[in-house]
């Protein structure tokens, strides 16, 4: 990727760029791991060799540390670099015009054994060995099929300007590939031309900066520019990362739920319409290779939200009134939770609406009205529970007396959604309502007197550990593959008794 701009105004030919740099995101790949559309190895070659003209050897490289990181964010940097270097020779030695005719599909071949040696220098898969008991396309669809967890927790910071520019002037091309491999496998959930847009913004940025004689002011300038896309490709890897992990059914139950507690007064209609809504954003953007999706729909989501929700409640209307789609759709998704109104008795779900999947209304106004009653709960232990629930009663629906087998298991439900939701409220209720420091307190002070024989180091620890769990999971917005382990170690008990339904669970 280009370091520098050499005079040009910031964002000149930027787009036309990535427009072209994304043709050959897929044929990447094919070289060794997907196999898109299985068409021949002239095909696939020439289309190949075609880009890698078009692109030249360092962009070709610096895409391929996108892509690569991306796919393998557990691979360590000397083996996702390990992988691209044989990529590039391999694709540089078969495009020279007096390359052997076989040469491609020698080399592609010699490849795919080699990531399936035990002493492989490129990244794994924990389930590389089942595609490598497969040979030819059956192993690189295999491989294709591969995913790796989205990655939770990021943990790439930014040096500082100082440093950035003393690692670049040492070394610019091993600054970039280290750059492009930290960021790629921290936000790998981001659509790819967002990925490949924010990458080469930044590295454009500090090849700029760097190279001119006040670096300082020059980065923040630059920074303030590509504030909206740096902001679109982070929200965009979260809100994507929630969605690869929960699908389209849990992500539109999640959305339900977030937007009943933060918005308690809401109308149901309006409050499922804005989760499809986002669900479709999601769905429709997180894979797409179109560089303005996600921009785009995110927008017009946002409207969506301010026209139905912005009168409803203050804090969305403050929101609305910020000056840019992306400012709008980070103060919305930072909203917290309502304060719980007074509201009355929940309705229950007769028996046949439960055994009538069909019937989503009747489940989502059941998601709704207990959602804006808890406010206080986060969403990720609605959603689980839900999930949990709806697993038990709907083995009944199987039964060959479904109307029995429910009458006498709701109950022991109903009394166990109640444990399960004064666990959650045990867990988090008293954290979004206090500073870190008065909420560590007050856990102090409690476990104290839950456990009076506890010496002031087992209590630092309990105090240490709930406060981590409250920090990651009691938040509007949690990790739901972290939290869901998490919650099922400080719940797996709750019930006391063989007969819990809940502990039934698959594990």
């Amino acid at each position: 990727m280009t370091f520098h701009r050499g005079g040009e105004p910031c964002g000149v030919n930027m787009k036309s760029r990535s427009l072209k740099m994304l043709k050959v995101l897929v044929l990447l790949l094919s070289v060794t791991f997907i196999h898109a559309e299985h068409r021949g190895r002239d095909y696939e070659k020439s289309k190949v060799c075609k880009e890698f003209t078009n692109l030249g050897k360092d962009d070709f490289q610096s895409l391929s540390f996108v892509l690569y990181s991306r796919k393998f964010p557990s691979g360590t940097f000397e083996q996702v670099k390990a992988l691209i270097d044989e990529v590039v020779s391999l694709t540089e030695t078969c495009c020279d015009v007096n390359a052997d005719p076989g040469c491609y599909d020698t080399k592609t071949s010699e490849l795919s054994v080699k990531s399936c040696e035990n002493d492989s220098p490129f990244p794994k898969h924990p389930e590389t060995d089942k595609c490598c008991a497969q040979e030819g396309l059956e192993r690189k669809l295999c491989m294709a099929a591969l995913n790796h967890p989205p990655q939770e927790f990021p943990t790439y910071v930014e040096p500082s300007n100082d440093e950035i520019c003393d690692s670049f002037r040492r070394d610019p091309r091993g600054f970039a590939n280290k750059f492009l491999y930290e960021y790629s496998r921290n936000y790998g959930q981001a659509p790819l031309p967002l990925l490949v847009s924010y990458t080469r913004n930044y590295l454009s940025m500090v090849g700029t900066c760097c190279t001119s004689n006040n670096p300082t002011p020059c980065f923040l300038s630059e920074r303030l520019q590509s504030k909206h896309l740096s902001l679109l490709t982070t929200m965009s890897n979260r809100v994507c990362s929630q969605f690869a992990i929960l699908g389209t059914k849990k992500t539109r139950f999640s959305y339900i739920v977030k937007f009943a507690q933060k918005v308690p007064t809401a109308n149901l209609e309006d409050v499922v319409q804005l989760a499809e809504d986002m669900t479709s954003v999601l769905s429709k953007c997180c894979d797409s290779i179109l560089e303005d999706c996600m921009a785009n729909a995110l927008a017009e989501h946002t409207v969506k939200v301010c026209e139905k929700l912005s009168t409803k409640d203050k804090r969305l209307g403050y929101c609305c009134a910020e000056s840019s789609p992306m400012d709008i759709f980070l103060c919305i998704y930072s909203t917290p939770a309502s304060p719980p109104l007074k509201l009355p008795e929940i309705f229950n779900p007769t028996n046949d609406e439960i055994c009538n999947t069909e019937n989503n209304e009747v489940l989502d106004k059941y998601t709704y009205e207990i959602s804006r009653r808890k406010p206080n709960i986060p969403e990720v232990f609605i959603t689980k529970l839900h999930g949990l629930m709806q697993e038990v009663l709907l083995e009944c629906c199987k039964a060959a007396e479904p109307e029995a087998c429910l009458r006498s298991q709701r109950p022991l439900a109903r009394k166990e959604m109640a444990l399960f939701l004064t666990k959650a409220e045990e867990l988090c209720g008293d954290y979004s309502q206090h500073t870190f420091t008065e909420y560590k307190k007050r856990l102090t002070e409690n476990f104290k007197i839950k456990f009076p024989k506890a010496n002031s180091q087992s209590i630092k620890e309990m105090v240490e550990n709930r406060a981590d769990f409250a920090s990651k999971c009691c938040l509007m917005n949690s990790p739901p593959l972290y939290c869901g382990t998490q919650i099922d170690a400080e719940t797996k008990n709750f019930c006391g008794n063989d007969s819990c339904l809940l502990s039934l669970r698959p594990t």
